[in-house]
């Protein structure tokens, strides 16, 4: 854990204060303030600071100021199925947008993970992000679609190669 001063650069931060990303791997993204804020990818990281405005300007945010290093291994398909489990669990089920929608999209994640899914399954959870964000008493509905809109976006390729490739995010091996 450090106390830092605002308005250092983000890779300086991951590189000089916490040792770079591990094993020397090669950097797939940043999640800049815990899992409810949406990740940067590592050419928007090479201009980020740490300070609200630039924050803001990246279309992310501090949040619980929990910095994730997201290296080249991480699968982040996985990773938004984790992200789904966790807030859809939290969801105290007050409202049906956060009830019913966070259930909804981790069916739809999990059908991808099987080898299930479709393309039209990638643009049905943006739209459900959509739907459901903001439209709660809480903002536990935004802490959980903000993120998961951002892998979608930024992300696609892989969430279309587990369609694929019917549930694995590399190639399917061509039989002779």
């Amino acid at each position: 854990m450090y106390e830092l001063p605002l308005g250092l650069p983000l890779l300086e931060v991951i590189d000089k204060v916490a040792g770079g990303v591990w094993k020397k791997r090669k950097l797939k993204g940043i999640i800049p303030g815990g899992s409810s804020t949406p990740v940067l990818l590592p050419e928007e990281a090479e201009t980020v600071t740490l300070d609200y405005e630039s924050m803001a300007e990246h279309q992310t945010m501090f949040g619980s100021g929990g910095i994730v290093v997201l290296d080249e291994t991480v699968d982040i398909v996985a990773l938004v199925k984790n992200l789904l489990d966790f807030y859809h669990h939290e969801s105290c089920g007050q409202c049906t947008p956060c009830r019913e929608g966070l259930g909804w999209m981790l069916k739809i994640i999990k059908k991808i993970l099987r080898g299930e899914g479709e393309m039209a399954d990638i643009d049905l959870l943006r739209e459900l992000c959509d739907n459901i964000e903001m439209k709660t008493v809480c903002v536990l509905s935004a802490a959980c679609t903000m993120p998961v809109r951002s892998y979608l976006d930024k992300f696609r390729p892989e969430f279309e190669a587990y369609i694929a490739n019917a549930g694995s995010s590399a190639p399917a091996v061509q039989q002779e």
